[in-house]
């Protein structure tokens, strides 16, 4: 088997792999968080699972970026630095803001992660640099100034969630709360729905099969997590904004 013959199986895995998220996070909601309870197995603290679930995006993809034969062509280069903006940000500075991050989740849900990570991080680090061909021309086609601009969108937009969300709690406080202001005018989830956007523009930006399996496995791990919150937070809470949705506003 020739490694572009791997590569395509590899996509192919993560579609399979995204559809089978999909049906599972609808009837098995992920044991952490507002969600834990009792079994699952071993357990490790929240925030050192963070980092061993999304160190395969930073560290492996920078190395196999690298290995390609295109790795100093200036499209790629970009690409590198919207991914790495992100997934160094997620996996050493998120873990020590999020709410409880020294709770303990059960190890199976970082396992999970770091396998899915690292074959994300293979199919589109080696697309990039190997397979794909970008020439500097790329830099103004509108696929990549659409997918860009949405990505850039959907960064800012997770990082004001996220931040909006670490506010409602002072320090020891372990009670949940009606989020408020930004995104949370309009839907529950406005974090989940931002990564998807982010990486919905990076497979338009990419215009690439990894992106856009990327994209399809993030819309079916998140949008059902987003229709439980919203779930969860109008059975939690009597006053919760009748008008407010969980994922798209307005509409869902």
């Amino acid at each position: 088997m020739t490694e572009i013959d791997f590569h395509r199986w590899a996509v192919w895995s993560q579609l399979i792999i995204a559809a089978i998220t999909f049906v599972s996070v609808i009837f098995v909601v992920a044991p952490y968080g507002r969600y834990e309870r009792a079994g699952w197995g071993w357990r490790v603290q929240k925030k050192h699972g963070w980092i061993l679930m999304e160190f395969p995006a930073v560290a492996l993809f920078f190395v196999l970026f690298f290995i390609g034969e295109k790795r100093l062509e200036l499209i790629p280069l970009l690409f590198l630095g919207i991914w790495q903006i992100h997934y160094v940000h997620r996996a050493f500075i998120f873990p020590y803001r999020m709410r409880f991050s020294s709770r303990m989740i059960p190890l199976v849900v970082p396992l999970l992660g770091i396998a899915f990570n690292t074959l994300n991080a293979y199919i589109n680090a080696r697309w990039l640099t190997h397979f794909g061909d970008y020439g500097p021309e790329w830099l103004y086609d509108p696929r990549f100034l659409l997918g860009s601009a949405l990505f850039v969108a959907g960064w800012l937009g997770n990082l004001d969630s996220d931040n909006k969300l670490r506010s409602l709690r002072q320090s020891g406080d372990t009670s949940y709360k009606i989020p408020k202001g930004g995104l949370y005018r309009w839907i529950s989830a406005p974090n989940y729905g931002c990564e998807i956007l982010m990486w919905v523009g990076w497979a338009i930006a990419t215009w690439s099969t990894a992106g856009l399996a990327f994209a399809l496995y993030s819309i079916a791990n998140l949008a059902p997590r987003a229709l439980s919150h919203h779930s969860w937070y109008r059975k939690s809470f009597d006053e919760y904004p009748t008008e407010r949705k969980a994922l798209i506003p307005y509409i869902l």
